[in-house]
């Protein structure tokens, strides 16, 4: 069986945390995390997953510290459910996948290493691996998230907001 090993990811596993929830981290503005967010409103935030699985990666989490899907109240389950159908426009405008894995790991067992809840969206291309594959050791390329960061920032923010709503600007 062949072995992908993403070493930055690695680094930071075994590598000095900063105290605390990552995702609450990020939304309280903390210099202690990477900023990749790409938008946010009163109820979440969308960011690049810091270990993409392919360019365009992204995860929503709630604002609040909620540890499973159940505890997330009405107006925070419609603004995920708009959030992903703007995430989605917007990764088709952008990198055009074919396809998208989306979903939550609830639990380490089930691949969910951050317990904030968050919802990933991975863009899928018709001649890449699936997630079965990827799962089972195989090597993914990525863009750099960076580069991702810029392209999606720009188009969260062209595509016109409310009065609640920011494209990501940190």
């Amino acid at each position: 069986m062949e072995y992908f090993f993403n070493f930055n990811k690695i680094g930071y596993l075994k590598g000095k945390k900063p105290r605390g929830c990552i995702l609450c981290l990020i939304r309280d503005g903390s210099e202690a995390v990477d900023r990749l967010e790409v938008y946010e409103n009163e109820h979440l935030i969308v960011s690049l997953n810091l270990y993409p699985y392919n360019p365009g990666h992204l995860i929503i989490f709630p604002r609040r510290h909620l540890t499973d899907i159940r505890e997330m109240d009405e107006a925070e389950r419609c603004a995920m459910d708009k959030a992903v159908d703007r995430c989605l426009d917007i990764l088709d405008d952008v990198y055009r996948p074919t396809g998208y894995n989306i979903g939550y790991n609830l639990g380490l067992v089930a691949g969910g290493s951050i317990e904030h809840l968050h919802l990933h969206i991975i863009p899928r291309y018709a001649n890449e691996i699936g997630i079965a594959e990827l799962l089972g050791g195989k090597k993914v390329l990525v863009q750099d998230p960076l580069e991702s960061l810029a392209l999606l920032r720009k188009a969260f923010a062209s595509k016109g907001k409310d009065d609640q709503e920011t494209a990501g600007s940190r």
